[in-house]
């Protein structure tokens, strides 16, 4: 089977995935690369997600890319808005010639003696197997299942006669205008279906086991708004991002130190929001602190104003089973229900499902400490892309690949051709994701472990991880460099090198 080879093969087209490429064109312009992408389009997450109101929970100031500033008013942006602006990257930067559509990674093994990887991939429009080589493998593909989202077993669910939908898959031919709807769930998803469904639904109910944090902030950021009638477009997005991270992060430091003052806070902010009387403890005070889990974040307070306007509700309680007609309550209660939207969370995927050997031995995910949140003990020449779980995903995607691109630099200037990350001496080990989230829980067991102290620990602190990622040392304890011991074949497109020249 012939082979193509490109010095870096980024896995995931979404908005991580370009970013990641934007960054290789721009800082690491002479090494080759191509995108993998399972499905047949641009944008990842926000072109999948399609359910009434997407939206993001994090504000484009920091969930938009370093190098490209976001222009939109809406600082808390739709899916439509999101999946633009990430495809207008790719076509800005080129990187749309690079992906191969429809080509889904399987299968990943590293030869050492060569210090490259053989990457098997699926084409799903046309069931061929494809091969490729590379000498750096960069995944982008986040953790989450793309195929299926988790839906718990719900009793009597056969018996339903309506319409049950899942938001990772939203029929097109969904009608809800003039429908009762209840949406399973207490998360983000749930949090922004409640409120765009009720503009014309019947009425919407969020039917929720556990309360969530819930805050309401502007949709618009009135600092940049006022910056762009002033300043240039970059030093206006720069100045605004870094102050929302540093918002960010001193919320979520206060979150940490003294959760019983931000729990007051939060109480009180969405008690303000609702009507005289409403239950705020039963339905908006979880029994977890803080940034144990995300917050919801609602845009000008719209789940609040659909609440308090009557054409939404939220109910605390557990299924008892569903009915013909909807769902019986463990209180009693019944929920009569056109269309039942199991806002449930979603499933854990590591790598999107590829699996990895190194020399014939394969890789145990739940086995490897990560380094710098970002490679793997014992997995040489690999990188991937893991957001934050207290801040926007692209601040960390951006430092990743501002990392991989020093350290490709750093192999040339040494000679180099590999890195191999080395696991702490300590079995002080904890999972890579410290949320409490069920869709976190129900896989800890598959992920990898980070250990007590940086290099195999990141903090959740961007600032500082800006000065580790950016600034800080390339060789230290917790990585170790070395040669290729043979020359491998040329593949196809892999640029000839005189003999003596180190391969990479």
């Amino acid at each position: 089977m012939p082979t193509d080879h490109v010095d870096v093969l980024i896995v995931g087209a979404g908005l991580s995935g370009i970013g990641a490429a934007v960054h290789l064109t721009r800082d690491c312009p002479d090494r080759s690369y191509a995108v993998l992408e399972a499905r047949g389009a641009i944008g990842g997450t926000w072109d999948l997600f399609r359910y009434p109101g997407v939206r993001s929970d994090s504000d484009m100031y920091t969930l938009g890319y370093s190098f490209k500033p976001w222009t939109d008013p809406k600082a808390i942006a739709d899916g439509d808005a999101i999946r633009g602006y990430v495809r207008q990257t790719a076509r800005e930067y080129g990187v749309d010639r690079h992906i191969r559509f429809h080509h889904r990674a399987v299968r990943a093994e590293w030869d050492s003696a060569t210090a490259r990887w053989t990457v098997y991939a699926h084409r799903d429009d046309t069931a061929e197997d494809v091969v490729l080589t590379c000498s750096f493998l960069f995944t982008n593909s986040g953790y989450y299942r793309y195929d299926a989202g988790y839906t718990p077993e719900f009793p009597g669910v056969e018996r339903y006669a309506g319409r049950l939908v899942h938001p990772q898959h939203w029929p097109e031919d969904l009608d809800h205008t003039g429908k009762r709807v209840v949406v399973i769930g207490s998360g983000a998803t749930a949090v922004t279906l409640v409120p765009a469904m009720a503009e014309r639904a019947a009425h919407v109910t969020m039917l929720q086991r556990s309360p969530t944090y819930v805050i309401a902030l502007p949709s618009r950021d009135g600092l940049a708004e006022a910056l762009r009638r002033r300043l240039p477009a970059k030093a206006a997005y720069a100045v605004v991002r870094w102050k929302n991270v540093l918002l960010g992060v001193a919320n979520f430091q206060l979150s940490r130190r003294a959760p019983t003052l931000v729990k007051r806070f939060l109480r009180r902010a969405a008690s303000g929001r609702l009507p005289a009387g409403y239950d705020v403890d039963r339905h908006f005070s979880p029994r977890y602190d803080p940034w144990d889990q995300r917050l919801c974040v609602v845009p000008d307070g719209d789940l609040f104003d659909a609440l308090s306007a009557g054409r939404a509700a939220v109910v605390t309680d557990t299924i008892d089973t569903f009915s013909e007609h909807g769902i019986r309550l463990a209180s009693g209660a019944e929920l009569p229900a056109d269309i039942v939207v199991t806002a449930t969370g979603l499933n854990l995927l590591a790598l999107g499902g590829m699996s990895l050997a190194v020399d014939g031995r394969e890789v145990d995910l739940a086995r490897t400490v990560a380094y710098k949140g970002m490679m793997l003990s014992g997995v040489p020449n690999f990188a991937m892309t893991i957001g934050y779980t207290n801040a926007s995903w692209t601040l960390k995607a951006d430092l990743v690949a501002t990392y991989v691109c020093r350290l490709l630099r750093h192999l040339d200037a040494t000679g180099q051709q590999i890195v191999t990350p080395l696991a702490p001496d300590t079995d002080d080990l904890e999972p890579i994701i410290d949320l409490k989230s069920g869709y976190v829980l129900r896989a800890v067991d598959q992920l990898p472990k980070q250990g007590p102290a940086a290099p195999w620990r990141l903090h959740q602190n961007y600032p500082r991880d800006v000065l580790l990622m950016r600034h800080g040392r390339l060789a230290d304890a917790g990585v170790r460099f070395a040669r290729a011991t043979t020359t491998p074949p040329a593949a196809a497109g892999e640029r000839a090198q005189p003999a003596d020249t180190p391969v990479g």
